[in-house]
């Protein structure tokens, strides 16, 4: 059987029968028969009811026997006792397709999922395809064909597919706001027969669709959903509910399917490139975003803002999406300035302050001026501005944010939506659309040359030496760090503390040597120590412009076995030192397992601290392992806030690693930045 041709007669339906049709407003035998009658449906459409003659100024047929030629597609909307032979009536009739809007069948119990396994039998006796049961219909705009509701004739791009009823007229209220509409709109329903793999597979051969959107709580074949996203030429984004243990069996009652693990579909998902949205927001953004949108050539954006706030909330999603916010060059910066207020701010963003309710054009200024060096414009409109539409270019690389102007944002809105300009209501929620054009894109290395992890702007790093001291002296037992200036006294300071021993850079520059090659561990000899310290300071020279070398560090290796954590203090100017407790190690900041509290503290404060990071278990003994001692591990901590509150000119301290044994604990690099 060729799917997409069976297809056919359910979305692009030459005549449609409405079985159940009523005289009834409101209910949903009229307003389906309503919607395709004032949809503009150009075929022949045959109301049935046996107890009527005309409904809505159509003729009305006793039964679907009595029509004068057999439709393409029948409408069901009766009792689901009576549905099963209907639908073989249908089929003798000669009608190829059909929608079943009738609910009550397995997601009603064990009694419904008898009437379904009758309506399957059907199915599979007689070839009819069919959509549901328990489904919201069908629309095809392009086909003017909505066997469904709302009534929305809006065409658009996107081809919308549900599992629920309910999130897909959300998904249209959404759509038909922004006056965007849709390529298509199918509650899937039950899926007795068709499903999503069809439905993906349909519509990505449709030429009005440019981008599929899904609302999944399971899927039904595995292997043809597999294919059809092997398949899929156009961006397919996909809200997978039932994320959750108690969802997935919430999703397993609602649609009777099974949910699957969730990390099973991210894996599959990345494979097959889909857009994966985790809210319903998410899914009508990603998925307007990939329609309406040209793709970028590359990840630099300028913004241009009436609002600072919101402009931060841009930053700070493009960064959290890999998306860069460079500074313009100084030529460009120079010709801004010239060219706008003196009191507005100019770098990126560029702070078009409220002159740009009066004089809106600023925008299309700074636009046209920085075009050249920038992938996309990011254009906020944070405040009531009249005439916000007419600066923006249809099609352009422009992404529009519009929040925080009343009633002027609404009138200016539906300008946007007539001219095909999508607009989002947030910073936020426009970047992470934009974003999906590099979902899947490697991203960019860093810049090669500069050191990996400098010391803050206007802060200073205290020598090693001095670090260690002040936190042995604080009551926290720390490694000795001693600096070395020439091999030779390196190794007098490694036979004084006894090998092995570690030796690292000593720079003001430099907080994390290791990803310079400025760390060595477990030295054993003289040799071994001379030939560290060249190597250190010859890795330096790569940084040579960046950095001051003050010399390299000495330092005893610690006992084995112990459990790397990470504590430390980061000072607030304005509600003082902050305690952070985590697992430590090299990886601290891939992993981000750490957790804060705000000091002065309790001792069950601390206690608490230490419980809310996921690597807790480790502590306590995991498989086998010793519990370590969380006893000194609360004394250090205690000491640490005590030292800190001590010392308010210290901006940041860090014990990491900690080693934390199954008595007691040794602070093997300790780091102090105080303001400059």
């Amino acid at each position: 059987m060729d799917i997409l041709a069976s297809l056919t007669p359910i979305f692009k339906p030459r005549s449609v029968a409405v079985i159940g049709a009523s005289t009834a407003p409101g209910k949903l035998g009229h307003d389906i028969l309503a919607n395709l009658k004032n949809g503009g449906f150009p075929g022949a459409l045959y109301p049935i009811n046996p107890k009527a003659d005309e409904i809505l100024g159509l003729k009305v047929y006793k039964a679907i026997a009595d029509t004068p030629a057999a439709p393409d597609l029948a409408v069901v909307v009766i009792p689901a006792r009576i549905v099963a032979a209907t639908l073989s009536q249908c089929a003798e009739k000669g009608v190829k397709g059909a929608i079943v809007i009738t609910g009550g069948f397995a997601e009603a119990g064990p009694d419904g999922q008898r009437l379904q396994d009758e309506l399957a039998q059907v199915i599979r006796k007689t070839g009819l395809r069919v959509i549901g049961p328990n489904c919201q219909g069908v629309n095809m705009p392009h086909e003017l064909m909505c066997a469904s509701w709302p009534l929305i004739t809006t065409r658009g791009r996107i081809a919308f597919a549900s599992q629920s009823g309910t999130v897909g007229a959300a998904f249209l209220d959404m759509a038909a706001a922004e006056h965007l509409g849709v390529s298509g709109f199918v509650s899937l329903g039950n899926r007795v027969d068709v499903d999503e793999a069809e439905v993906l597979m349909y519509f990505n051969q449709d030429p009005h669709t440019k981008v599929i959107a899904l609302y999944l709580e399971g899927v039904k074949r595995a292997s043809y959903f597999l294919d059809a996203l092997r398949e899929a030429e156009k961006p397919v984004v996909i809200l997978k509910a039932g994320r959750t243990i108690q969802g997935s069996r919430a999703a397993e009652s609602h649609t009777k399917s099974m949910a699957g693990t969730d990390a099973i579909y991210d894996a599959l998902f990345r494979k097959y490139r889909v857009h994966r949205a985790d809210t319903l927001e998410e899914l009508f953004d990603f998925a307007k975003a990939l329609a309406y949108l040209p793709k970028p050539k590359g990840r630099k954006l300028m913004i241009s803002t009436s609002s600072g706030g919101a402009a931060i909330l841009a930053i700070d999603e493009a960064e959290k999406h890999g998306l860069a916010v460079p500074e313009p060059n100084p030529i460009l910066k120079e010709r801004l300035r010239e060219m706008l207020p003196a009191h507005c701010a100019v770098g990126n963003p560029v702070d078009l302050t409220g002159d740009a309710i009066s004089a809106p054009d600023l925008y299309k200024q700074v636009m046209d001026k920085t075009r050249g060096e920038y992938d996309t414009q990011v254009v906020i409109f944070g405040d009531p501005i009249p005439g916000a539409s007419r600066q923006v270019t249809p099609g352009a690389s422009e992404l529009v944010v519009f929040l925080g102007g009343a009633e002027v944002e609404r009138e200016e809105r539906q300008k946007f939506y007539e001219a095909g300009i999508p607009v989002f209501p947030t910073p936020e929620r426009g970047i992470a659309a934009l974003a999906q054009f590099f979902r899947f894109d490697p991203r960019p290395a860093p810049a090669p040359g500069r050191p990996p992890v400098a010391v803050p702007e206007g802060l200073q790093l205290l020598p090693p030496p001095e670090a260690a001291a002040m936190i042995t002296k604080a009551g926290i037992p720390a490694a000795a760090a001693p600096l070395a200036l020439e091999p030779e006294q390196a190794v007098e300071l490694a036979r004084g503390f006894g090998y092995p021993v570690a030796m690292k850079i000593a720079s003001p520059q430099l907080a994390h040597k290791t990803d310079m090659g400025g760390v060595f561990l477990g030295l054993e000899n003289d040799e071994e120590v001379r030939q560290a310290y060249q190597e250190i300071i010859d890795a330096t020279r790569l940084y040579e412009h960046w950095v001051t070398v003050h010399g390299v560090s000495v330092s005893p290796m610690a006992k084995p076995g112990g459990l790397e954590v990470i504590l430390g203090t980061v000072t607030d100017p304005q509600y003082g030192p902050t305690l952070m407790f985590g697992l430590g190690g090299v990886n601290t900041e891939i992993y981000k397992d750490v957790a804060f509290c705000i000091l002065p503290a309790e001792d069950a404060e601390l206690e608490d601290l230490m419980t809310r990071i996921k690597g807790y278990p480790l502590l306590t003994g995991y498989r086998g392992q010793p519990p370590r001692d969380t006893k000194a591990l609360l004394t250090a901590m205690k000491a640490l806030a005590t030292f800190a509150g001590k010392h308010p000119e210290l901006d940041q301290i860090e014990l990491n690693p900690l080693l934390l044994y199954e008595k007691g604990l040794f602070a093997v690099d300790v780091r102090i930045f105080s303001r400059g």
